[in-house]
């Protein structure tokens, strides 16, 4: 299976990386604008397959897009990243023309490849690839739930002093700072509800910890976060290219589930080989119903940018 990245930054030299180290993929091409920076990635990847132990080859190129012809899956990372004190709906005119020209490229070399919108704002992003596109629904998913679930998830793994791999959450919505859902009804501890383990301003305060943990990364690293995101992606693409059908919380399109119509926004999902293949519709409390209206319209709110 081959699977390209666009965009060698931090976000997509770890996604590769996490790709390789993993070995999902037996061919990944890493490809960037900047001369030389993929190239130089992809070789200092590959020097460490014996270190590593992983078989999958990695190719570096400057915007050749033929080098990524025929691939199952791209993932498009490409835009430039949060700085301090910026939010995700401020990239908007800058990402939506990169990832409109990105993915008309990669559709001319791999017109059949899964997409992956990784680049911020997300959900306009992957609403935007697929309308211009026009690729079946299913192959456009945008990876932002995945990441909020896992940093929820990290911060009630503290707040419990227990291994995260013991809790259960998720986030949907809007991947933004203040359009994100924890579902807190929803988490628990090795099935256990989460709240008969932590109390309400404590959960409180994980939830509020949740929303801003990509604004306190950027605050604290000067720029956006990698590794987090970049693990993630791997995740979304294993299950894609192994058929594996994970429940995973992305963004996709929605025509009537959770009310909602003509939007990209995060959801659960099955995801396997045909890219998402079933929107999963949970119970959900009466705030969060609300919540996940409100986040709803500020996703079409900036959407309405750039229709």
């Amino acid at each position: 299976m081959k699977i390209s990245v666009i965009g060698a930054g931090n976000v997509g030299a770890t996604t590769a990386h996490a790709l390789a180290c993993r070995s999902i993929g037996s061919e990944i091409v890493l490809l960037d604008i900047k001369e030389g920076l993929s190239e130089g990635k992809a070789l200092d990847m590959m020097q460490t397959a014996t270190l590593n132990y992983f078989n999958s080859r990695v190719i570096g190129c400057t915007n050749d897009y033929s080098q990524t012809a025929g691939s199952d899956v791209v993932v498009i990372t490409s835009g430039i990243p949060r700085k301090p004190g910026m939010t995700r709906e401020e990239l908007i005119g800058i990402n939506a023309g990169i990832v409109k020209n990105v993915t008309q490229n990669v559709l001319a070399n791999s017109p059949d490849a899964i997409i992956i919108i990784v680049s911020n704002p997300m959900d306009t992003m992957t609403y935007l690839a697929l309308k211009d596109s026009k690729l079946p629904k299913n192959r456009v998913i945008g990876m932002g739930g995945i990441l909020d679930s896992a940093r929820f998830k990290c911060y009630l793994s503290m707040a419990l002093n227990a291994s995260a791999n013991d809790i259960e959450g998720m986030v949907i919505g809007g991947h933004g700072d203040t359009t994100m859902i924890p579902l807190i009804s929803k988490a628990s501890y090795k099935g256990v509800a989460i709240s008969q383990f932590l109390s309400e301003d404590t959960l409180n305060k994980v939830r509020a910890d949740t929303m801003v943990g990509g604004a306190t990364l950027t605050g604290l690293l000067g720029t956006s976060a990698w590794y987090a995101p970049g693990a993630a992606v791997a995740s979304l693409v294993d299950s894609i290219i192994n058929d594996q059908k994970k429940l995973f919380p992305c963004c996709v399109y929605l025509d009537g589930e959770y009310g909602q119509k003509d939007i990209c926004i995060g959801v659960p999902v099955i995801i396997g080989r045909n890219g998402w293949e079933k929107v999963v519709e949970i119970d959900l409390t009466n705030e969060e119903k609300l919540a996940f209206e409100k986040s709803a319209d500020a996703v079409r709110n900036m959407n309405s940018v750039i229709q």
